[in-house]
């Protein structure tokens, strides 16, 4: 009993001190340390027997590992992102859209921009760094309220392209060693799904600006803002080609590297966006370090919660909520699908949760006959709804470092298209599935 009331309670702390803007790298362990004490758990490996478990090691397993599965991903990713950016690649692909669709339709084209960006393998974290610009230049000019850009970028992102079939995001690609799937599985139900999500996110979306506008809200201005029609932008083919690469050398090699075909695809995408853009970077050695200071944050925020996410599993409430939920009767999809969501809503990623929920639930539910295709989906789908709550790494850097915003303000448009909206795609997955 102590220890699910620490669990629970470790976690109401976690997201209170995340709206309230305390650093993730210092409010993940500080809420772990509170499952270890509520769980009986020792603070150092010296302290118990020899190979207990401890809250030192369980905390930085969970983070070093999940560094060390993903760095080169997020590293590469980042570096992708920056090149969009800094070659106009990004801001030409948005304009391009606002061409097309109009310029009131300013939220629609940042949402096609981060989902292009997204499912062209640009990393989620790095598409809000690159996309905010051009997100700002079009809020300005429709002038819509500022504290839904990160909802929409958001959105674009993280919701109907980051869990769907042959996306290269990395919660599309965590199921594949576990269950020996592919990156398009289930792909027929996905489209289904993906459709529906963008469809009623989108109505929602307009329906929140319309009420923001209706109060009297407009966009404020701010120093740092610029305008990304001065600057001399390359033409939209040239600038989807680096996209098409990560997409091309996606398909061709992920049954022969498996995950790894990420990285080869993100290297394909970054070396095509630097040969076709050589004369648009300026100081590329300024760029680099951008890009990798941007994805050490981005991978930090996330394996810190993860990490916070490892010691909760190490304590009696998680193997007590992973009984009842494997236990739960009905069709095996809807236990995974609430177990996977519930392990990212603690551990605060989508990634993260997968990674958790993986060795311990694919097995069972493999042993069980569940399709692995369908398993993969679900997961995949599943995976990306509660883990956008307040203390999510993307959900923190994306509004307070990025967008200069508060949870207060910023954060309830979000959580209603990040959480809500895939829920209920989830849902609609598992009935097609069934």
């Amino acid at each position: 009993m102590l220890s699910t009331i620490g669990l629970a309670g470790a976690l109401i702390l976690l997201i209170v001190l995340t709206i309230r803007g305390m650093n993730l790298l210092i409010a993940a362990p500080l809420c772990a340390l509170l499952v270890a004490l509520s769980s009986g758990l020792q603070m150092f490996p010296p302290m118990g027997d020899k190979g207990a478990t401890s809250f030192v090691t369980s905390y930085m397993n969970g983070f070093s590992g999940f560094v060390a599965a993903w760095f080169f991903m997020f590293l590469l990713g980042s570096l992708f992102g920056k090149l969009m950016e800094d070659s106009g690649s990004a801001d030409s692909i948005a304009l391009w859209i606002t061409s097309h669709i109009g310029q009131h339709n300013a939220a629609l084209a940042v949402v096609l921009a981060c989902a292009i960006l997204t499912y062209g393998g640009v990393s989620v974290f790095v598409v809000a760094f690159a996309a905010y610009p051009m997100a700002v230049s079009l809020f300005k000019r429709a002038n819509l309220p500022r504290r839904f850009i990160p909802a929409v970028m958001a959105f674009g992102s993280v919701t109907f392209t980051m869990t769907s079939a042959g996306s290269p995001e990395i919660q599309n690609w965590i199921p594949i060693e576990h269950l020996g799937t592919s990156p398009y599985a289930a792909w027929e139900v996905s489209a289904v799904v993906a459709v529906a999500m963008a469809a009623m996110g989108f109505l929602w979306l307009q329906f929140m600006l319309k009420k923001a506008l209706a109060n009297g809200e407009r966009f404020v201005e701010r120093d740092s803002d610029k305008d990304i029609s001065d600057q001399k932008l390359p033409s939209p083919l040239l600038s989807m080609l680096p996209i098409a690469a990560v997409l091309g050398v996606t398909f061709f090699t992920h049954e022969l590297y498996g995950k790894y075909a990420l990285i080869v695809a993100l290297l394909a995408g970054c070396i095509a966006a630097l040969m076709l853009n050589t004369q648009r970077l300026g100081n590329l050695s300024l760029a680099v370090g951008v890009a990798t200071t941007g994805a050490l944050l981005a991978i930090g925020n996330t394996a810190a919660v993860v990490g916070f996410g490892s010691v909760a599993k190490a304590s009696p409430a998680f193997a007590m909520a992973v009984d009842a939920i494997t236990g739960i009767p009905g069709d095996a999809l809807i236990g995974a699908a609430i177990a996977v969501t519930t392990i990212a809503a603690l551990t605060g990623s989508a990634s993260g949760g997968q990674s958790i929920a993986l060795p311990i639930l694919g097995p069972h539910y493999i042993d069980a006959g569940v399709d692995p295709e369908a398993l993969h989906r679900v997961i995949a789908i599943s995976s990306g709804a509660l883990d956008s709550l307040p203390h999510n790494g993307y959900v923190v850097t994306t509004i307070r470092a990025i967008c200069g915003e508060t949870h207060k303000d910023a954060y309830w448009p979000m959580g209603a298209l990040t959480v809500v909206v895939p829920l209920i795609g989830t849902v609609l997955a598992i009935l097609l599935l069934i």
